[in-house]
């Protein structure tokens, strides 16, 4: 597969592939494994180059550290010391950029016990000490930013669930038009203290069935206002809240958005404009879309032809910087998804396994990341305290050995 340019400023040179018939085969190096030749003589590695984003700092490599839950900070949302440390520690590792788990933005948007909180000041000491820490480790700090809507649990909220519409599969009512207007404020306001506590910017949480994709799919969302029918009016919600960070936050404050393809009702035509609208439209920095594999075949068949990382890396980007998660583990994994057009990629759970994944994969871009089951202490060593250890257990997320010495 012919390798796509890297993304970065204008000025990076574009590499190109050599091949064994252009190649001089006298005085010359051999080439490094896995990096390919700019026009200026010299070998890149794609993972190991600085990518910049119209706002904010530079990544200085390609690994960003995907948003997952843990379930480690206090009830009331502040952050715990296991937190800061979980999240910090892969600052140390390595990621060119660190996501929080889902912060949420209201507390009826909670979608788990222990999730970090964006919703009132009281937050705004723990995300400051967060954000430093991040950042001193030359990391790009970002807060993703969540609503659960219909998913977040009614024992964890202790009231009645919302979504877009009344729902009988999950028990939840439908907003008023006045209370999306209060979500919109909701998120804007949680930006806006991610901002004041010194973080690059933010991501909204689109993916996954919670409030903002639940909005976004033509089945959840009956709504008859200016929020449902059309995609546009569907994708509203989303356009208002990037519009009030914008007009809120400071000018260099860096946002992403993160959608789901396909399932949960939505419609892969309708993702793929919306994908490119929004990357049009410049209010945002990064796109990051969750493919959950990105090398799947799509589950509409007029998609079937192609990976479904294919359609969304075709896209026209304008500027912003495109990126996915999905079943990501392995170098030759992240390897294959830069190949396919990504400009960054974003690990999950090998990165639980390895906080230090970038820099493992600098000492030796062919390393084997640790297979499960693994023991409990293997992940005490990689920042995961006693309740996201139970949280993975109860998930089913990780085969995990019992320590016989515990």
């Amino acid at each position: 597969m012919q390798r796509r340019p890297l993304a970065n400023d204008a000025a990076q040179t574009a590499p190109v592939r050599v091949t064994l018939a252009s190649r001089p085969e006298r005085n010359v190096l051999p080439r490094p494994p896995h990096n390919v030749l700019t026009s200026n003589g010299e070998f890149v590695d794609p993972l190991l180059e600085p990518l910049t984003f119209p706002r904010g700092p530079r990544m200085k490599n390609r690994f960003m550290l995907a948003p997952l839950t843990n379930c480690q900070s206090h009830a009331d949302g502040t952050l715990s010391d296991e937190e800061f440390h979980w999240l910090t520690l892969r600052a140390k590792g390595g990621f060119g950029l660190t996501m929080t788990c889902a912060a949420h933005v209201q507390p009826a948007g909670q979608g788990f016990a222990g999730q970090l909180g964006a919703f009132d000041d009281r937050h705004i000491e723990g995300l400051t000490r967060l954000a430093a820490e991040i950042k001193r480790q030359d990391s790009v700090a970002i807060v993703q930013l969540h609503h659960a809507g219909r998913r977040a649990p009614r024992d964890v909220i202790g009231m009645q669930p919302v979504g877009p519409s009344d729902d009988d599969e999950t028990g939840a009512r439908g907003l008023t038009t006045d209370e999306v207007r209060g979500v919109v404020e909701d998120f804007v306001a949680a930006a806006e203290r991610c901002d004041r506590a010194g973080f690059d910017g933010v991501e909204l949480h689109g993916a996954h069935g919670y409030l903002l994709c639940a909005f976004l799919s033509p089945t959840v969302n009956r709504r008859e206002d200016v929020y449902g029918g059309s995609l546009e009016n569907r994708a509203r919600l989303i356009r208002e809240i990037l519009e009030g960070i914008r007009a809120r936050c400071r000018p260099d404050f860096c946002v992403g958005v993160r959608l789901s393809p396909e399932n949960m009702g939505l419609r892969m035509q309708e993702m793929l404009t919306l994908a490119g609208e929004l990357m049009a439209e410049g209010r945002i920095d990064f796109l990051d879309m969750s493919l959950w594999d990105c090398f799947k075949t799509p589950v509409e068949a007029p998609y079937q032809s192609r990976p479904l990382i294919d359609w969304f890396a075709e896209l026209p980007r304008h500027g912003c910087r495109f990126g996915v998660a999905g079943q990501l583990r392995t170098p030759a994994d992240v390897r294959r998804a830069m190949e396919a057009g990504a400009d960054w990629v974003m690990l999950g759970r090998v990165a639980i396994l390895h906080h230090d994944y970038p820099a493992r994969y600098v000492a030796d871009p062919d390393f084997e990341p640790v297979s499960m089951p693994v023991s409990a202490s293997h992940l005490r060593a990689e920042g995961v305290s006693p309740a996201f250890l139970e949280y993975l257990n109860t998930m089913g997320r990780f085969a995990v050995e019992v320590d016989e010495d515990r």
